[in-house]
């Protein structure tokens, strides 16, 4: 549970230096972990976490969004802060050569052909990827790459 006590630790620090905007993220996080470990009913490992953090910033990125479209530019401005907040912990995402690399070995190792070997590549590649890139853009370089 080392994410889990980093987490704590950035509460403490954020206390410290007053710092509300990231304290109420940080506080906001924690209970969605706890929320989550009550749900399941168990202590979340790093990576489901990790999940737990990559849902909030998806709905972070989605209210950005709708904020804008709205002209709300204000409280996009407070989700962006949040974001930032929260992307600090989780892996470093990875580039679209990366992705592609991976992908590709992912075909090799399993002869994949033609777009209907995509589920058999898709289950390989998404544990690999998982956290530090879109699904959505691996499924489309999936696609692209078995000639769909």
């Amino acid at each position: 549970m080392e994410l889990k006590s980093e987490i704590q630790e950035s509460v403490k620090s954020a206390m410290k230096s007053r710092d509300a905007v990231t304290l109420s993220t940080l506080r906001l996080l924690l209970s969605a972990i706890h929320n989550e470990e009550i749900r399941l009913r168990k202590e979340l490992s790093a990576e489901e976490i990790q999940k737990t953090i990559t849902t909030l910033c998806k709905q972070r990125t989605e209210s950005i969004e709708l904020f804008r479209k709205g002209g709300r530019e204000e409280l996009a401005q407070k989700e962006e802060t949040e974001l930032a907040v929260l992307k600090r912990f989780l892996p470093r995402p990875l580039s679209e050569d990366e992705v592609r690399a991976l992908i590709q070995s992912c075909i090799a190792e399993t002869g994949a052909t033609s777009p209907q070997d995509m589920g058999k590549v898709m289950k390989l590649v998404m544990p690999k990827v998982s956290g530090r890139s879109n699904g959505k853009r691996v499924n489309e370089l999936v696609k692209v790459l078995l000639g769909g």
